[in-house]
């Protein structure tokens, strides 16, 4: 009897690791349910992120009647603290504490900044909105504090949440722990812009200033569970007296670690070649190939869905010992195929050609943040993860938003040339604007691959004479 219960125990521990997504990213070190405890935080920065680059967006220009450049500005703001993500990093590196915790103190104070730009949020853009007797300044200064304190929330949370993540978990779980991490992360922004848009489909200013701060109190109880009971207290590492380097030094050391600055500037290439797109395609869908509101709409759900297989497959791939770089290269290559089907989606007038480009990009796009944040993650030296972590994420969120921006103003200037004829008889559609953004994000693509050759460690499967040899691992460093 007690070995056929070994043997029943061992087929359902089995069956657990198949069939429950990323149950295999537990650990002794880290169970499954203190795993899905701690990713918490990222639902609710993925909420956060819903709320000020989608929702908001639309509430602030068609019921509030804000100027759209204004709301440009606004959203634009959390971007500025994305830089500052390798000095939160660092700061919780070398954190000294009298009650030894390096990473709690960080998202507690991000929760807190988070929560206290989300709680003023409301009024701020009722004031905004010209709705009151007030100066038209205070407004703007009190919406512009509010998405300030906001962004700055979700950067120092995330990166700091990001660091404990993998402090806890042992070298050989942590790529399915990113992936995991980010799954949550989306699970957090569908759920929550299904759960606004609900709410919000009958517009009030009372009711944004209910859905509003009753996001502020979620994201306080999310962040508290998270945080309760993960990282362990050692007063001798976070000691009042333990010496600190500058951030000066500790940058300098890292960076020169072996290629650091070439893994950057791929993170940094890439980054921006995803993100371009991400205010085009809906547009592009709706403009170009008539698709109508419904059928755009269902594209985020392609591009959410791409990506979240994209989070499975690179989990599997990196638990079985692949290379993170030549996985993110991997990515690249996918993007350049997607990018190519939607400006090919236009000439065959095919809305199918256009679904499957999305989900491509989702399916690229996500399998290149993944192996990027697990090679931070495998960057990091003698505790310096938030260090690590926050220079992807400072590179990751200040080349996303560079992206975004200049993807918009490139189209924009682009289709005006277009139109006045400037570039030339053949080139007067409609969709060369589009077109030109979308050229740009394969070129950027292919620089992306040249950035990461190198990095890629080589094959050794079948050997192959170094004198025949040529590929962009073979480009100068």
């Amino acid at each position: 009897m007690s070995s056929w219960n070994d043997s029943f125990a061992r087929v359902w521990e089995g069956m657990g690791t198949r069939f429950l997504p990323f149950a295999d990213a537990a650990s002794d070190e880290l169970p499954l349910l203190r795993l899905l405890r701690l990713s918490l935080f990222q639902v609710s920065v993925g909420m956060a992120l819903v709320l000020l680059t989608g929702t908001l967006n639309r509430v602030m220009i068609v019921e509030l009647g804000v100027p759209a450049w204004l709301v440009a500005v606004m959203i634009s703001l959390p971007i500025v603290f994305a830089p500052l993500r390798a000095l939160i990093g660092f700061r919780s590196d070398t954190y000294r504490s009298a009650l030894g915790w390096r990473r709690v103190p960080f998202i507690w104070m991000g929760t807190l900044l988070q929560f206290g730009g989300l709680a003023i949020m409301p009024f701020a853009l009722i004031l905004l909105s010209g709705d009151s007797n007030g100066a038209e300044w205070i407004g703007q200064a009190g919406a512009a504090l509010a998405f300030l304190l906001a962004g700055a929330g979700l950067h120092t949370t995330q990166t700091a949440g990001l660091a404990l993540a993998t402090d806890l978990a042992p070298p050989e779980t942590r790529p399915r722990v990113v992936a995991l991490l980010y799954v949550m992360l989306l699970v957090g922004m569908v759920a929550s812009a299904l759960a606004f848009g609900r709410l919000l489909a009958d517009f009030g200013q009372v009711q944004l200033i209910r859905v509003i701060q009753g996001a502020a109190v979620v994201t306080m109880v999310l962040n508290c569970i998270a945080l309760w009971k993960q990282e362990a207290r050692d007063p001798s590492r976070t000691a009042m007296r333990a010496e600190r380097p500058s951030f000066a030094e500790a940058w300098r050391a890292f960076t020169e670690a072996d290629r650091v600055h070439r893994f950057l500037v791929a993170v940094a290439l890439g980054t921006a070649a995803f993100a371009m797109q991400d205010i085009l395609l809906e547009p592009y869908g709706g403009e170009i190939l008539a698709l109508s509101v419904g059928a755009t709409t269902t594209l985020t759900a392609l591009l959410a869905g791409g990506t979240l297989v994209a989070f499975g497959v690179a989990a599997r791939r990196l638990a079985r010992g692949g290379d993170v770089h030549r996985l993110a290269g991997a990515g690249a290559l996918i993007g350049v195929v997607a990018f190519s089907a939607v400006i090919l989606s236009a000439p065959f007038a095919s809305p199918l050609l256009f679904r499957v480009g999305t989900a491509l990009i989702g399916f690229g796009g996500g399998l290149f943040s993944v192996s990027t944040l697990t090679a931070a993650m495998q960057l990091e030296q003698g505790g310096s993860s938030g260090l690590a972590l926050g220079a992807w994420g400072a590179v990751q969120g200040t080349a996303a938003g560079v992206g975004i921006a200049l993807g918009g103003a490139i189209r924009d200037a682009s289709g005006a040339l277009a139109e006045q004829g400037l570039l030339g008889p053949a080139l007067t559609d409609a969709s060369v604007g589009y077109g030109v953004v979308y050229h740009i994000e394969i070129a950027l693509l292919f620089a992306t691959l040249i950035a990461l050759g190198p990095l890629v460690r080589p094959s050794v499967a079948k050997p192959v004479d170094p004198a025949s040899r040529f590929g962009l691992a073979e480009l100068p460093s």
